[in-house]
This record gives structure tokens, C-alpha cells and sequence, in this order.
């Protein structure tokens, strides 16, 4: 059982119809870039509640989650209706594994994510470890439509302060969109087209892969990395991959 705690929310931001991040105080434990909190409202008499990972990197605050509003969804069409001021509750000690935690360094860090699991990374990109372990570091975003593509300030930031070493490849799958690679992450990767665009093959000698989104991405790009010799990351066995289920 989670020791919930009180939040407030701070702000609230509606990228697009059913597409939104909200930035909340509260006095959680210290987490680790990659960790998720649980986030949750009292309905019906029930505390209704789900994971999310935090967008905001451990040295910042407010605290920041993205979120799509599933319309079936016991959670998420009132999550999505709270304004600045609103309460809701919030776990106090952060949880997870997708993090850089025994990741051996290497010289290209491969970050996948699809939909909102692009929030993740953000926090990861804005802590010093993954520019510490890794040469470059790629981060790909497989979208369906271009209005899907978020977060282009925080991006342009990362990158004015990478430069060379960050490289953001956009894929959107059921439009055309000029500065987006078409079809899905595990198509471009079979068609070897993300490797020809950094320049660099995803290779057990040299990259690590972080996999994040769709359970059927996860589940294909694996199959194809395992083919290529790359294993899975463990706290006790260290890999060449990491993922994690926990929805």
C-alpha cells in the first residue's frame, strides 16, 4: 500500500484535446531521474489511483507529470479537469528501475518512446548522468500525428546545451510531417533508418537502448536488440537495454 500525502497543483498545461502535463507541490522523498510517483483522487469513495513518472528532474521543482485522458478511464477525465489550487494525492516515496543506476558507459545511449512516455527522459536528459556515461545520447519520439510532438522548448533547450551530442528524431505514424522520420519506431529501425540518420549502429559493443511506451514497441523492439546480441539490463546483471512495466 502507498503512504499517500497531500498535493496541490501548481499549474496545468492542455497540449492538445485529451493530451496534458500538470506541474503539482508536494513534499515527496527524493527520487532518481526515471522514477515514477503514484498520483491519485478520492471518487466515489475509493482513492482511485495510478503511476506516472515525473517529468522534472530530481534538482527541480515543481513536481511534473504528462498524461493522456483516457474517456473510460476511472482517473484521468477528472485529473484532467482539476485547476490550480485542487488537492489530490500523491505517494510519498518514488519507485522504479528505468534508470541509469550499474548502466556501463558507452557511446551511444538510445532513449525510444512513444506517446507520453517521452516524459521520462526529459527528466533524465536534465541530470548530468547520461552525458557523463555516453558520448551522444539519441532520444526518438513515435507519435501518430504532429500535434503529438510536446515539449519543444524544454527540447531546445537540451539541445543548445548538448549540441553535437543530443540528437531528437521525431517519428509520426499516420500523418506526413516534414521534419519527422514516417511509420513506426520499430519499422525505422528495421529499415535502418534511425542508425543512418545519427550515423552510429545500435550494437552490444557500443550502445545502450532505454525503451519506454507502447507495450507492443517494447515487446518488438526487444526481440529485434536480442537478435542483435543486446541483453537486458539488471541492477545484479548488467545489459545493454532497460525496460519496465508498471501500468
Amino acid at each position: 500500500m502507498s503512504d499517500w500525502i497531500k498535493g496541490r497543483v501548481i499549474a496545468k498545461r492542455r497540449w492538445k484535446e485529451g493530451l496534458y502535463s500538470m506541474q503539482f507541490e508536494a513534499p515527496i522523498a527524493d527520487f532518481t531521474a526515471g522514477q515514477f510517483i503514484k498520483v491519485a483522487l478520492d471518487i466515489d469513495g475509493d482513492r482511485v489511483g495510478r503511476p506516472y513518472s515525473l517529468v522534472n528532474p530530481p534538482h527541480q521543482r515543481p513536481l511534473e507529470i504528462y498524461f493522456t485522458e483516457i474517456p473510460s478511464g476511472p482517473l484521468t477525465p477528472p485529473l484532467s479537469h482539476l485547476d490550480p489550487g485542487a488537492s489530490l494525492w500523491i505517494s510519498a516515496k518514488p519507485n522504479g528501475i528505468f534508470t541509469l543506476e550499474g548502466v556501463r558507459p558507452g557511446r551511444e545511449l538510445w532513449m525510444l518512446a512513444t506517446g507520453t512516455a517521452l516524459g521520462v527522459y526529459l527528466s533524465i536528459l536534465r541530470t548530468d548522468d547520461p552525458w557523463a556515461l555516453f558520448e551522444r545520447v539519441i532520444l526518438v519520439h513515435g507519435v501518430r500525428q504532429g500535434d503529438d510532438l510536446t515539449y519543444g522548448e524544454t527540447l531546445s533547450l537540451i539541445a543548445d546545451a548538448q549540441r553535437e551530442r543530443f540528437t531528437f528524431i521525431p517519428v509520426v505514424s499516420r500523418e506526413a510531417h516534414p521534419a519527422a522520420l514516417p511509420g513506426r519506431i520499430t519499422d525505422r529501425i528495421v529499415a535502418g533508418d534511425l542508425e543512418r540518420r545519427v550515423g552510429a549502429p545500435i550494437d552490444p559493443a557500443r550502445s545502450h537502448v532505454m525503451l519506454c511506451g507502447n507495450s507492443e514497441m517494447i515487446k518488438e523492439v526487444k526481440v529485434i536488440l536480442e537478435t542483435r546480441g543486446l541483453t537486458r539490463h539488471r541492477r545484479q546483471t548488467p545489459g545493454h537495454y532497460t525496460t519496465e512495466h508498471y501500468h
